[in-house]
C-alpha cells in the first residue's frame, strides 16, 4: 500500500491565506468549516503552526471557541 504524501507547507499556506482574508484573526470553528473541504486535520496543523510561531491561540490545541491569530 502506497502512502500519500501530504504537503504540509501548502496546508499551512491555505490556513495563513484564510486568516489574512479575515484580517489575521478568525474563530477556530469558522476556520475549520472554511477549510473542511480542502483537507482534514486543521487542528493538528494549527498546533504545529503555533509551535513554529506562525499563529497563536489559547492552550496547546485549539477548541471550537478558540480565536486563531496570525503572528507572522
Amino acid at each position: 500500500m502506497e502512502m500519500t504524501h501530504i504537503d504540509y507547507e501548502a496546508e499551512y499556506k491555505e490556513i495563513v491565506n484564510v486568516l489574512k482574508e479575515h484580517g489575521g484573526e478568525l474563530d477556530y470553528k469558522t476556520l475549520n468549516e472554511t477549510l473542511a473541504d480542502k483537507f482534514e486535520g486543521v487542528r493538528l496543523r494549527l498546533k504545529t503552526m503555533k509551535e513554529k510561531g506562525i499563529v497563536d491561540f489559547e492552550g496547546i490545541v485549539p477548541s471550537f471557541n478558540s480565536t486563531i491569530k496570525l503572528t507572522k
